[in-house]
């Protein structure tokens, strides 16, 4: 069988690619052919776990490299550029960067008990879960290591224009991410880079289940989703597998609804 990617020398860097949309995304690209290279930011405890999902990326006989850092320092992002230099060689170029990083404050704006949102938590928010896209898109630019048809995506969710409780900071996070998207859509298309936000519909990932009310979410989209189903996150990985092959190179700024109809309801 003839995968897309082979024989390309394309690569996936995949930001938080240990779980969730991340890793779903990793092991589809792996699947087709695509190498890949995973940032992510995991406690040793969860080492083995971890290494039995990335094992399964190496089976599809690609290329494989993970960095368990902080993603959101500029030296160890430096440190990565540095280290895929080496491994790329003269021909490996970066066709797909993925942001899925899941890094932010859930706090309520207003509380008699627990702990409410300050600015430094919105702050510690926006810069993980939006500008650091961008600060990756860049370092990777400068050190010329994308392909000359790259593509750009990232994941935001439909708290980007409702307004759910204890979601406030990543709500603006996300906002700021897409922002940021259409700017690079615009700027960086010259040099033959696309951007994109995938909306994926309600995910049942770790990142959700840490959503004070999850459960409610949850029993809320299985309601309106005209599939009576959650989304999965091989269903988003599929779309970034699309939006990662050739024939979708004319697709640039947008936002995706990935939610089988469920923001339509």
């Amino acid at each position: 069988m003839v995968r897309e990617f082979d024989d390309k020398n394309y690569w996936a860097l995949v930001l938080g690619g240990s779980s969730g949309l991340g890793l779903a995304t990793a092991k589809k690209l792996a699947k087709e052919g695509m190498n890949v290279c995973v940032v992510h930011r995991n406690s040793r405890i969860q080492e083995a776990e971890i290494k039995a999902e990335f094992d399964k990326i190496i089976e599809e006989n690609v290329q494989f490299k993970s960095f368990n850092i902080d993603a959101f320092k500029s030296d160890k992002r430096e440190q990565v550029i540095s280290e895929l230099k080496v491994l790329f060689g003269s021909s490996g170029k970066i066709r797909t960067l993925v942001h899925s990083v899941a890094k932010g404050n859930l706090k309520p704006m207003l509380d008699d008990e627990k702990p409410t949102l300050n600015n430094d938590d919105y702050i510690l928010t926006i810069n993980a879960m939006a500008i650091s896209l961008y600060d990756w898109t860049k370092v990777i630019f400068e050190h010329q290591l994308f392909a000359q048809d790259a593509r750009i995506i990232s994941f935001t969710s439909e708290g980007n224009t409702k307004a759910w409780k204890n979601y406030a900071a990543v709500s603006a996070a996300k906002v700021t991410l897409e922002a940021i998207t259409r700017n690079i859509a615009l700027e960086f298309a010259p040099f033959g880079i696309r951007a994109n936000c995938i909306q994926a519909g309600v995910t049942d990932t770790a990142s959700l289940r840490m959503i004070p009310g999850s459960d409610k979410l949850k029993a809320h989209s299985l309601k309106r989703n005209p599939f009576k189903k959650l989304t999965q996150p091989e269903d988003v990985a599929n779309v970034v597998y699309l939006l990662s092959k050739d024939e979708a190179s004319w697709i640039n700024g947008c936002i995706i609804p990935v939610d089988g109809g469920e923001h339509i309801s």
